[in-house]
């Protein structure tokens, strides 16, 4: 039983950044968060579109993830995500001010940039495991789940 919490607690703890923080925080505040959209897209109505996509991808599939259904899917569209977000958003390349030592908000978006990626590297770990033979295995059905709460026998259980 104690795996089974680990295991969940584990797929918690990364989608948390999104279900349901960053989702509630598009409901709550949907005006600022179509703003920062265009600044990216500088059209309003697509601007909506991005907003209320990113939702429903935050949602459902970190809905699938804690879930186990079709999770690793899942996985690799979240790991997309946070690629895109963070090419975006967190452009630290535009910033005037990107500098290695002192204050700098430019440093800060890198920092961020950063996050993202490693986020999305936990993401496919979670599609793939850590292993070639896991690519391969996410690769002949990556719609299939990764059942994460079933325990394998224990050695010596009886079949």
């Amino acid at each position: 039983m104690m795996s089974i919490v680990v295991a969940f607690t584990a797929r918690c703890l990364l989608v948390l950044l999104f279900l349901p923080f960053s989702a509630l925080d598009k409901l709550l505040n949907v005006a600022q968060a179509v703003d920062q959209a265009e600044a990216a897209v500088p059209n309003r109505i697509l601007a909506r579109g991005l907003i209320a996509i990113g939702f429903g991808i935050e949602v459902l599939m970190s809905a699938a993830i804690l879930a186990g259904i079709a999770d690793r899917a899942a996985a690799v569209v979240l790991a997309a995500y946070c690629v895109a977000t963070a090419i975006l958003w967190k452009p630290f390349w535009k910033m005037p001010d990107f500098k290695l030592r002192g204050a700098s908000r430019g440093r800060d978006t890198f920092w961020d940039f950063l996050k993202n990626l490693a986020l999305a590297g936990g993401f496919l770990m979670l599609a793939s495991g850590t292993t070639a033979a896991g690519v391969r295995t996410f690769l002949e059905a990556p719609l299939a789940s990764s059942h994460p709460y079933r325990l394998a026998p224990s050695p010596g259980d009886s079949p």
